[in-house]
């Protein structure tokens, strides 16, 4: 098999091994190039595994890149949110969409230091060793182990509560969006959690709540006046955003002007995480 040929086939694993380590479409993407210019120069003779080995270049570049990014997420201004996987109907898939995507649960990801994120990524969810991990972090097994433990610990204290209930997500996320659009307070605060929280990046670009926003009141206020203020044209659609139901809204030229990422559980949405930065919405 020829080396494109041979890359292509770990192409998607690559990518979402990327996408959850880097938290952005963009980097992923990079990250996943950099890997195949690194895989052109490798003796494959030399290679027994090429998934494995593969799968520890990416981890290596993503490493580095999000080490060299955390002062720029640190002076972020506003809430820093992943980039959101908008999935476009058809076979092909960027990457497994599974719990470990969900916005809420890569923004909770996002309190980790790189090798906290890259030990419980590469362990956890792609089952990783602690002798190959600390390979790429430069650390050894067993400080691996505790980086995986500590990170999985904060994770856990800090990640949302959440339905996997497909058609309860569906519903909830439907009735959402019908009590937004007809302007009906109290249905939309009917299927906000008391405590539901409101969080949106405009990366001081576009505008945007720089600080979340709580509780059902607050948050049902939020959403119908932003609804009352849409230019003509404007339009909402129902699609997946990084494996759940999610919602895009478009400007009157069809360009996407918002993605909103939800979390349900209880049958209530409890987290509505929403990209606006338009940086982040160019693959889209």
């Amino acid at each position: 098999m020829s080396e494109a040929g041979e890359f292509g086939d770990h192409r998607g694993h690559l990518w979402g091994v990327a996408y959850r380590i880097l938290g952005t479409v963009s980097e992923a993407d990079d990250a996943v190039q950099e890997a195949w210019l690194r895989w052109r120069g490798v003796d494959r003779e030399d290679v027994d595994d090429a998934r494995a080995y593969l799968t520890t270049i990416v981890s290596r570049v993503c490493y580095d890149m999000l080490s060299s990014a955390r002062s720029a997420r640190e002076s972020y201004i506003g809430e820093w949110l992943p980039e959101p996987v908008v999935q476009e109907p058809g076979p092909e898939e960027r990457a497994t969409m599974d719990e470990s995507v969900g916005l809420a649960l890569l923004a909770v990801m996002e309190r980790l230091s790189p090798a906290e994120r890259t030990s419980l990524v590469l362990h956890d969810v792609f089952a990783l060793t602690f002798e190959e991990i600390a390979e790429i972090v430069g650390r050894t097994p067993g400080a691996v182990r505790q980086l995986a433990s500590k990170a999985r610990r904060r994770v856990q204290e800090y990640a949302p509560r959440r339905t996997l209930d497909r058609s309860v997500q569906v519903k909830v996320v439907e009735a959402f969006a019908t009590a937004a659009t007809t302007g009906d307070l109290p249905a939309l605060v009917s299927v906000l959690d008391p405590d539901v929280v409101w969080r949106a990046d405009g990366g001081g670009v576009v505008t945007a709540a720089l600080v979340p926003v709580r509780g059902a009141g607050r948050v049902a206020a939020l959403v119908l006046g932003m609804v009352e203020r849409w230019f003509d044209g404007m339009s909402a659609e129902f699609r997946e955003v990084n494996g759940a139901p999610g919602v895009v809204i478009r400007n009157a030229a069809g360009a996407v002007d918002s993605v909103l990422g939800f979390t349900v559980s209880d049958g209530r949405v409890t987290e509505v995480d929403v990209i606006r930065n338009p940086d982040k919405l160019r693959h889209l």
